[in-house]
């Protein structure tokens, strides 16, 4: 990754092209340090004095806080989205907290189970190329609904539901 120079156009210097790969890690990745440390100027404050009112004891603050913390980030960021972005964006990130709690929960790696699944799919005993994706794209919608042997004979689907609806997050 290219470090960039703020002054490099004062003497006649461009600063180096970055890649679009380099640009997207940048904007989205690198750059979350510094916005929590913005976050945590914006609202840390105002956070503990919520905690105190509430009157949360000691044990439970640490928890509370954080939790405070990623509701307010959620509210941001859904507020700098249209309506339809942010009903989306809630949708896709309730999914993919789904997977993530359900792997969790029975030690399942989802993405790489569906993965080995579809690696036994191979475009050499397809006619078209077109036909080779057709069959992908069916196989990955029907192995989400296949009972799973890590999941205690659920189907992916259902133990994402069931670990969501634990949430409120079903509705």
């Amino acid at each position: 990754m290219t470090e960039e120079d703020p002054n490099a156009g004062l003497f006649g210097r461009d600063e180096p092209e970055m890649s679009e790969e380099e640009f997207i890690e940048k904007q989205i990745y690198e750059k979350n340090p510094k916005r929590a440390a913005a976050l945590g100027d914006l609202s840390y404050g105002d956070l503990i004095e919520t905690l105190d009112r509430m009157e949360i004891p000691e044990e439970g603050r640490m928890r509370a806080l954080f939790e405070m913390a990623v509701s307010g980030t959620l509210d941001l960021m859904s507020d700098a989205l249209s309506v339809d972005e942010a009903v989306e964006v809630s949708f896709s990130f309730d999914m993919y907290l789904g997977v993530a709690l359900a792997n969790k929960r029975f030690g399942a790696d989802l993405f790489k189970e569906n993965q080995k699944a579809l690696a036994c799919i191979k475009p050499s005993d397809f006619q078209s190329e077109e036909a080779y994706h057709k069959t992908l794209a069916e196989a990955e919608d029907a192995w989400w609904d296949m009972p799973q042997p890590r999941l205690d004979k659920r189907t992916p689907n259902e133990a994402i539901r069931e670990t969501l609806s634990g949430y409120g997050l079903t509705e």
